[in-house]
């Protein structure tokens, strides 16, 4: 007996510049934030001899793709200015791109007019936009001239008030309903590789967060890419009266969750886990597919 859809059905796979990345087992996006207040990692990374030894050592931990943050966009985060996002994000760009000159490379950023100037210059592969275009509406059509994939997350608000009582009649059908009006407007630009993620901590209480993990699958009616990420957020940390240092256990127990329930891409900061994860969750989804056939 043949299972109707499994997660090795799925036949998944993002275009950059010409090369198929396939997503039929989940990815790994590595976090590498320059930023002196992100809620984690702030202020860890900023010399060039420190951000080669992380990417290098996330590169060696088995990362796809590393996502570069200049914008902190924890809950309350102070705004920086287009300049100054660009200023941090060019002089590490350049480190890193004659050091690894192929590796997939995604810019976290919701301004076209820094996606503009990193894919240009840089040859970034990814743009990774918190807004979904909402905080920029030239986003879209940017996205669709330069034809690379776009990563559009879910976020009531903006990092300055997201967090200020967000309310949902229904969290999931909201987010849904938010990405299919999104997608119809990419796909009318001629946008083919899409990356969906429900934005774990964007405008969303801890309840919320996992209303969401519980739906996830639903989200793959839309056949596009998920990512998730739950990184050491405060989903993980609040619940089990931790902090953000020592969420790293329950971190790949809800990562684990992530890949049941569909997810493609798993974005994190501790690369080694989250390979170690993905390698058993994937074992066990292949003996469920394995069970079905027999």
């Amino acid at each position: 007996m043949e299972p109707k859809d499994t997660f090795f059905s799925r036949k998944l796979n993002i275009n950059c510049k010409g090369d198929l990345i396939d997503l039929s087992e989940p990815k790994i996006m590595g976090i590498l934030n320059i930023t002196q207040d992100s809620f984690y990692d702030g202020g860890k990374y900023s010399s060039s001899e420190e951000i080669l030894a992380q990417v290098t050592k996330m590169n060696n931990e088995g990362a796809d793709i590393i996502d570069i943050g200049a914008y902190s966009s924890r809950p309350g985060a102070k705004d920086l200015s287009v300049k100054e996002e660009i200023k941090r994000l060019t002089s590490i760009l350049d480190i890193i791109r004659n050091k690894f000159p192929d590796l997939i490379l995604s810019v976290d950023t919701f301004r076209s007019e820094v996606a503009k100037e990193v894919v240009n210059s840089f040859n970034v592969d990814i743009i990774n936009d918190i807004s979904a275009g909402e905080l920029d509406p030239n986003m879209f059509e940017l996205i669709a001239d330069f034809n690379i994939p776009y990563i559009m997350m879910h976020m009531k608000g903006s990092p300055q008030n997201m967090q200020e009582d967000p309310e949902y009649e229904n969290v999931t059908k909201s987010v849904m309903t938010y990405f299919e009006e999104k997608i119809n407007k990419l796909k009318l630009l001629g946008v083919k590789d899409v990356i969906i993620d429900p934005g774990f901590g964007f405008g969303k209480t801890i309840d919320h967060n996992y209303q969401l993990l519980n739906h996830l699958n639903d989200f793959r009616m839309f056949e596009l890419p998920i990512l998730v990420g739950v990184s050491r957020k405060s989903m993980v940390y609040k619940v089990l009266d931790l902090s953000a240092e020592e969420a790293l256990n329950g971190t790949s127990a809800l990562n684990t969750i992530a890949i049941m329930n569909g997810a493609n891409i798993l974005r994190v900061h501790d690369v080694k886990e989250a390979k170690e994860t993905i390698k058993l969750t994937s074992k066990l989804l292949s003996a469920k597919a394995d069970n079905w056939r027999d």
